[in-house]
């Protein structure tokens, strides 16, 4: 007898992956991959009119790879395509609702296929009334995808009807009825984004108002009412990224001052952005020409702003232009 005891071609079958339709192998129990390395899946689904296009359009914005009215199976395909490499898609989010219609039906064996394969995924089932439904439906004029020659409530009844299984195994549940379109951002961003993700995005600009105001400025701050370093002889081939003009500048009578108040009145202003879902503000900081004072000022600005724990980075438009 040979020194092994197996059974013929019980070696081959062991060296086999597994695998569930769509070419994706099952993972070995004994070795699952780290968490923190797994491409993260979301699926947007739910009733017609609950907001889906909102949720997806606030996910492209958090840079998730989003693909709409996506037929299930094709869910599988995608997440075998995702990679860990730089610029890969890391972050899918796929739309599936009853308008894929026949296609609508595979979704739950393609979430237990996805189960099988050690795919993490979540589910996001967005829900309204019917009273809120037929009112968004009629806002837009259009009819409900499985209305047909019935009424709209029929449609709707039966959306219910096919989604009931999908609902009860979702991760979260979001009643749109009484939110806005930005309380409906503000709940999915709550959902998946990190705090990196929900910080606000500061750019302080320096600019010369000879050159015209920047177009997309949220803030203007005029620093004309400063001494002008051009003037000084010494100081007019530099610039407010420099030392010396920019001990000059700050060190002029209600400079220092200045620039604490004023950051202390945007400061409010700030939180109130990423309570709106705004993602981004600019500040202008604007002088004659846009070479010392707006520059020093927008340096500092931007100092004080960082010392918050705010993201700033600081631009200077018209350097170089004199």
């Amino acid at each position: 007898m040979s020194e092994s005891s197996s059974p013929p071609g019980s070696q081959d079958v062991a060296e086999q992956p597994t695998t569930v339709p769509y070419g994706i192998p099952l993972l070995e129990e004994s070795t699952p991959p780290p968490t923190d390395d797994r491409p993260e899946i979301l699926i947007i689904t739910g009733m017609s009119g609950a907001g889906r296009t909102r949720a997806a359009a606030v996910l492209e914005d958090l840079d998730w790879y989003v693909v709409d009215n996506l037929p299930p199976k094709m869910i599988m395909a995608l997440a075998g395509m995702m990679t860990q490499a730089d610029g890969g898609v890391r972050r899918l989010a796929a739309v599936v609702d009853v308008r894929s219609r026949e296609f609508f039906s595979d979704l739950v064996q393609v979430l237990d296929d996805l189960r099988g394969a050690r795919i993490d995924y979540r589910i996001v089932f967005l829900d309204a009334s019917d009273e809120v439904l037929v009112r968004r439906f009629e806002q837009v004029r259009r009819p409900h995808p499985l209305q047909g020659d019935g009424r709209m409530l029929d449609g709707i009844a039966e959306e219910r009807r096919l989604l009931v299984h999908l609902r009860s195994r979702a991760d979260e549940t979001l009643d749109t009825s009484e939110l806005s379109v930005h309380d409906l951002a503000r709940a999915v961003r709550d959902l998946v984004a990190n705090e990196t993700e929900t910080a606000l995005r500061v750019t302080t600009v320096s600019f010369g108002f000879k050159y015209g105001l920047p177009l997309d400025a949220d803030h203007v701050v005029d620093m004309r009412f400063l001494k002008n370093p051009y003037w000084v002889n010494e100081l007019r081939h530099l610039t407010g990224k420099d030392e010396p003009v920019r001990d000059y500048v700050l060190g002029l009578p209600g400079a220092e001052e200045f620039v604490q108040r004023w950051v202390a009145a945007i400061e409010p202003v700030l939180d109130g952005y990423i309570q709106e879902q705004k993602p981004y503000v600019t500040i202008a900081v604007g002088c004659t020409g846009g070479k010392h004072r707006s520059v020093a000022v927008s340096e500092a600005i931007a100092t004080a702003l960082r010392a918050q724990g705010r993201t700033v980075r600081t631009v200077h438009r018209d350097l170089g232009r004199e």
